[in-house]
């Protein structure tokens, strides 16, 4: 029997590498001699890089750069592909991951960061890039990552404005004389699992704001600076991103890599499935096992336990889930591939015992499936 196992992160708990080697762990338990493949994924967030360098192979380069408050930080982008290809994670750069809780303002958080990690790859002779830009802290519109890259963003009196989502309203002119010029060369793949507009009731502001840090008040001064934001680069260059999909994505950098860059956007996770080796292993898998922190009605939005099941049906494989808490919805999933969905939770426990205990947990869930599984495909128990 051949297993493939492919999870995303749980997170606060797990990588996505640690959830994979925990449910082989549990598999082993009962059938020692099993045939798993470990192929850890990621949708676009946090883990991206890391899937695609562990995964397929290449190279990880670290840069100080400027992250989400200003401060210099060391990040990491990586090659893959013999070094062709940069990956880069905008959340290593200007990630919410960087900041505590009490830290989060997306009036002030800046993309500044993510755009000086794309000229160093630049400068590195990279020309093609992959960039996952899910886990973003920030609320600017990508201004402060246009900025990096030599767009000058000024305001009434000609002069630069600061970084944050709180200063787009004071940008009055868009001067792209200074823009790097290599970008015009380049090739941008956007990873990302979010199809949100710009702006209004399903955009970058009201959606993701208050993850981000934002009170009632400060939302109700972002969308009116994004709307400014997203009027100014129509003015510019005839984009409208307000109600365009995926525009929303990272507080709406995606929008700035839609109207600014030789930029396609795709799916997240089909990016890490075409560069991984998992349709190769699907060709003759006998189940593919999944899973993330939770899944609900929302992951059938393009979160990775759909798009692993989307892909596994396609070879005729069946696809079972694992996560962290099990939400409304599910019966949505079973009609793109997911047969079936269950929670590793044991019993009643505070969350922070939970997230503690996840790997164990994942594991012990894992022995339970693969006895199950057993009672139907004893031919392989040899």
């Amino acid at each position: 029997m051949k297993i493939i196992i492919a999870p995303d992160s749980f997170k606060g708990s797990m990588s996505a590498a640690a959830a994979a080697l925990a449910i082989d762990k549990g598999f082993r338990r009962y059938m020692p001699n099993v045939q798993t493949v470990l192929i850890p994924v990621a949708d676009g967030g946090e883990g991206t890089i890391d899937c695609l360098i562990e995964g397929i192979g290449g190279v990880y380069n670290s840069a100080i750069v400027t992250g989400p408050l200003g401060n210099l930080i060391e990040a990491n982008y990586g090659a893959i592909k013999s070094g062709s290809v940069a990956v880069i994670e905008m959340a290593c750069a200007s990630g919410i991951c960087l900041l505590s809780e009490d830290q989060r303002n997306p009036l002030l958080t800046t993309t500044y960061g993510t755009g000086e990690l794309i000229s160093k790859a630049l400068d590195a002779g990279y020309r093609e890039f992959i960039l996952a830009i899910g886990g973003s802290a920030t609320l600017d519109g990508g201004a402060g990552m246009l900025q990096a890259l030599g767009m000058r963003l000024l305001d009434g009196d000609g002069e630069d404005v600061s970084w944050g989502g709180g200063a787009l309203d004071k940008i009055v002119t868009i001067d792209n004389r200074g823009w790097d010029p290599r970008i015009a060369e380049s090739r941008f793949l956007i990873a990302s699992d979010v199809q949100n507009p710009l702006i209004g009731p399903e955009g970058a502001v009201h959606v993701f704001g208050p993850q981000k840090g934002a009170t009632p008040v400060m939302m109700n001064q972002l969308e009116r600076n994004m709307t400014h934001w997203a009027d100014l680069i129509e003015a510019h260059t005839g984009m409208h991103l307000h109600d365009k999909p995926g525009a929303g994505a990272a507080g709406g950098l995606g929008g700035s890599f839609l109207a600014f860059f030789p930029a396609k956007l795709q799916r997240g996770i089909d990016v890490v499935i075409e560069y991984s080796s998992l349709r190769q292993h699907l060709i003759d898998a006998d189940l593919v096992i999944t899973g993330e922190g939770r899944i609900d009605n929302q992951t059938v939005s393009g979160k990775t336990p759909m798009g692993i099941a989307q892909e596994a049906h396609k070879f005729n494989v069946p696809t079972i889930a694992f996560a962290g808490s099990v939400g409304k919805g599910i019966e949505l999933l079973y009609d793109v591939g997911i047969h079936s969905v269950h929670s590793i939770m044991n019993g009643p426990m505070p969350l922070e015992e939970a997230m503690k205990q996840a790997p164990e947990l994942l594991e012990q869930a894992s022995e339970q499936i693969i006895r199950t599984l057993s009672i139907k495909v004893s031919s392989y128990l040899v």
